[in-house]
């Protein structure tokens, strides 16, 4: 973990972006969006699979091995990064992407200011689009930051994973996580609508269920704010209309011709005289010529109903480019928002053992390592809170569960528990058992029958 805090503290002083490390290879670093290689920095496999099961939780580590990704949110070094972890040719390999400790402001990253009046919209939906890597989750947390400085109201987000942890200020915000707090958006969706939300977040538009289901919210006096994957706002508006089968599509249509409040297509274009990428928009309002366009489906119009909409504030990013950009003087660069800071909040991850029974009482999301005097070894956080440290699961260990869920006294264990742990047996049991019983031998699974049989012999001897 050291190694690692190393690397992010690096890329945040040297302005990247993304980080990818895998093993045998060499890391690779992305800056203004283009790929640097860094020769004098590489991960052998063992140390990328130790580094994996360090940051991974037993839930997210039995994710991996079902489905060979995984994608979560975590601090390193008062730094938020976003992790997608997944399975190669090359073994495990990780996609990291720093983000902002705090959420920016739409004035700090460089958007248009029109994009504050979203704040004021009680019911609709509200799309941002963009290809992957474009801002588009960051553009999100501006947005969501707004209402919640702006008036009093229910925002509840839908992420995957939550990238930005929120401080409630006049609005009161829940965030639920793909995978951890929902098993689906749309199990997340049918849920919300019993919660009494005033602003829903869906962090993905993906199956078409998904996407009824967003714009039944949304017709139903929500505000809702989603992203989506498309290129302009023709792409947007199809991929809406033609997921659904062709007997379906007319009623899709109406129904996103009556929601439609805000199209915001994000690319991130590098302008030379600032040395930094700034985003660049489409926008499109649900004006009644847009509205009209979509239950007509002359949906390759709207391209011109944006051109002609400069009154009520659309924009085609060449307008946009020309009118906005090149001629605003004041830009913020992206820099400012990625220096080491510390979370906007600091409240602990609660795991109720209703829903999991293993899981830990309350969890920091710093994971920064500290050097053990003693053992000489890494451990986690010692601040009142054991660190959490994914043991793979079925290993017959009781540290798991105490560790998880009890303080810590310094190796991660408990003084007055730590034989239980030793002698691998759960906490449930008494002392006077593991006494009897003596310690149990624990099976490395990825053992060679030598190494089993020498194990075996020297737990024997050890009797």
């Amino acid at each position: 973990m050291n190694k690692f805090s190393k690397v992010i503290e690096a890329a945040v002083r040297d302005e990247y972006s993304d980080i990818h490390i895998t093993g045998g290879n060499s890391m690779v670093f992305r800056k203004n969006g283009q790929v640097h290689f860094d020769k004098n920095g590489r991960w052998n496999h063992r140390e990328v699979d130790a580094l994996v099961k360090k940051i991974l939780t037993p839930r997210q580590l039995n994710a991996l091995r079902q489905r060979w990704s995984v994608d979560l949110a975590m601090s390193i070094q008062q730094v938020r990064i976003r992790v997608n972890v997944f399975n190669t040719t090359r073994g495990l390999s990780l996609a990291i992407r720093l983000l902002p400790g705090t959420v920016p402001c739409i004035e700090k990253l460089n958007l248009h200011p029109s994009l504050q009046q979203i704040a004021e919209i009680k019911s609709g939906l509200v799309l941002i689009c963009g290809a992957t890597g474009s801002g588009k989750s960051t553009t999100i947390a501006a947005v969501v930051d707004e209402i919640n400085r702006a008036r009093a109201a229910h925002i509840v987000t839908l992420e995957d994973p939550i990238e930005f942890r929120f401080i409630s200020k006049k609005s009161f915000i829940e965030q639920r996580e793909l995978g951890t707090h929902m098993p689906s958006f749309e199990q997340g969706l049918l849920d919300v609508l019993r919660e009494a939300p005033d602003v829903i977040v869906v962090g993905e538009l993906r199956e078409p269920q998904v996407m009824r289901l967003t714009l039944n919210a949304a017709e139903s006096g929500h505000l809702v704010i989603a992203s989506l994957h498309a290129t302009n706002v023709e792409d947007a508006l199809y991929r809406l209309c033609n997921s659904f089968p062709i007997e379906a599509q007319e009623e899709i249509r109406f129904q996103l011709a009556s929601a439609l409040q805000w199209v915001i297509i994000q690319q991130l274009t590098y302008m030379e005289k600032l040395g930094h990428r700034v985003p660049m928009l489409s926008i499109a309002r649900g004006t009644q010529s847009v509205k009209g366009i979509i239950r007509e489906n002359k949906i390759p119009q709207v391209e011109s109903a944006i051109q002609m909409g400069k009154a009520d504030g659309m924009f085609t990013m060449e307008r946009y480019l020309k009118e906005y950009l090149q001629t605003r003087t004041n830009f913020y660069p992206p820099s400012d928002h990625f220096k080491p800071s510390p979370e906007s909040t600091q409240d602990l991850v609660y795991v109720s053992p209703l829903i999991d029974a293993d899981g830990a009482a309350y969890r920091s999301q710093e994971v920064q390592p500290v050097q053990d005097a003693d053992a000489g070894s890494l451990r986690g956080p010692s601040a009142g809170w054991a660190a959490v440290t994914p043991f793979p699961p079925g290993n017959g260990s009781g540290a798991e569960k105490y560790q998880r869920a009890y303080p810590d006294n310094g190796n991660g264990l408990g003084k007055r528990d730590a034989p239980y742990a030793e002698g691998g047996k759960d906490f449930g049991d008494s002392a006077d058992t593991v006494e009897t019983t003596g310690p149990h031998l624990i099976i490395d699974e990825k053992a060679t029958v030598d190494e089993l049989i020498a194990q075996i012999s020297n737990f024997g001897r050890q009797k």
